[in-house]
């Protein structure tokens, strides 16, 4: 007995915790340490409830009182989807999409990207384009621009704007945010000469523009001085330039051609339905100066399949023009169908006919002037008539050369700047 003295000594001792009964197992049977008496009692064991929580604990349901974008945050942190037989799975995300996702959300606070992997950006544009985030005022300007520092031409490669004035508006400084475009688009928009994208046009940030199209623009003489003015001096600007469309600008004169002869890369040249005094005299003029032909047949680089908006952000620019678009319709006007587009993924622009029937007429009355630039052929001679025209050769090329000064010496007397061509260097 003296065991079961030290157990009531231990149970009575103020150290102890409560643990509920002991039992004690002796010669094959169980017995129950009674902490009261300190005595052994033969009792068959009770199953004792099991208390996961202790006494006076609760639970309150709490329904619609957390932030929606913290509940979204920790679903989307899984992927639903169904098996064969129609039962709901869920699966984790990996940590990649995960991170990117939290970075695409908060892009505007992004420092740089210059050095970051192109696939990896443009996953993460892709992510952030999703979220809309680029058409958000400030923000999406911001983001924007980190995008087209870093990559340039990924991010758009050829913009077209055509009969997309409200765009033009509206996101004029996303818009002059893209660099290195080889491809612009700006027919039927009114601009005018003043208009600010036009001046934008001259910096060297669109330096790689070799596609310009301004059909019905509202340009004058003034407007290609303006912005043929950095090539002819400066040697900057549009001067890789080789499709150019002038077409439907009834305020471009003789003057204004001669202005466009600083753009010696030029391979095609459109300039019908414009305001054209001596029509022979300026076709004489483009041949011997630009060495392009008039073409009787309409041209394919004028035509408009061929400038689409292409790069990552493809998208973004759909998503500007849907959003002016439902800023200046009704709500009742939208069609279900876009609305099925814009909630199954990437939707596609659905290209307007673009109403210039009136200047198109007045264009197809005065007639069709689109040059090019022939292929010269390679002939490739015997060794005895090269030698036999050797002589003749060498006084072509003295005379292409005595030409050429007298066109460098005539040039210079020509190149005395007025007072507005000064100002408008000044301007760069």
């Amino acid at each position: 007995q003296n065991w079961t003295r030290g157990m009531s000594y231990c149970l009575h001792s103020e150290n102890y915790v409560d643990t509920g009964p002991i039992y004690v197992r002796e010669n094959g049977k169980l017995h129950v340490v009674n902490q009261g008496a300190g005595s052994i009692q033969n009792v068959t064991p009770k199953t004792r409830p099991f208390r996961l929580f202790s006494r006076g604990f609760s639970v309150e349901l709490c329904m619609n009182r957390e932030d929606d974008r913290a509940r979204r945050q920790r679903t989307d942190h899984f992927i639903f989807t169904y098996t064969k037989e129609g039962n709901l799975r869920y699966s984790a995300k990996s940590l990649f999409s995960l991170v990117l996702g939290y970075i695409s959300d908060n892009v505007d606070h992004i420092d740089s990207l210059i050095g970051f992997p192109e696939q990896i950006a443009e996953k993460l544009f892709s992510a952030a384009e999703a979220r809309q985030k680029f058409t958000e005022p400030v923000t999406g300007l911001r983001a924007l621009q980190k995008f087209t520092e870093a990559y340039g031409s990924l991010v758009l490669c050829s913009l077209c704007l055509r009969n997309r004035y409200l765009v033009i508006s509206e996101k004029l400084e996303e818009i002059k945010s893209f660099r290195e475009l080889t491809c612009l688009d700006l027919s039927c928009c009114k601009l005018g000469d003043q208009h600010e994208l036009l001046e934008h046009l001259t910096k060297e940030a669109l330096s790689s523009v070799k596609r310009l199209l301004l059909k019905d623009t509202s340009l004058s003489d003034a407007g290609l001085r303006r912005m043929t003015a950095p090539v002819r001096v400066l040697k900057k600007g549009l001067e890789n330039l080789l499709v150019l469309d002038l077409s439907c600008n009834p305020k471009i004169t003789d003057v204004g051609i001669g202005y466009l002869l600083s753009f010696k890369k030029l391979n095609c040249l459109d300039i019908s339905g414009t305001g054209l005094k001596d029509v022979n005299a300026v076709m004489k003029r483009i041949q011997t100066q630009l060495g392009l032909v008039h073409s009787k047949v309409p041209l394919k680089e004028f035509d408009h399949s061929n400038c689409r908006t292409e790069g990552w952000a493809e998208q973004t620019v759909l998503q500007w023009e849907q959003a002016v678009m439902e800023a200046t319709k009704p709500q009742d006007n939208l069609t279900s169908r876009t609305a099925a587009l814009r909630f199954y993924g990437k939707t596609h622009r659905l290209e307007e006919v673009v109403k210039c029937t009136m200047v198109e007429a007045e264009t197809k009355a005065s007639g069709n002037l689109q040059f090019y630039k022939e292929k010269v052929p390679n002939c490739h001679l015997p060794l005895k008539k090269e030698v036999t025209g050797s002589h003749e050769l060498k006084n072509n090329k003295k005379r292409a050369l005595a030409e050429q000064e007298k066109e460098r010496t005539s040039k210079q007397k020509h190149l005395c700047l007025t007072v507005e061509d000064w100002d408008l260097l000044n301007t760069y």
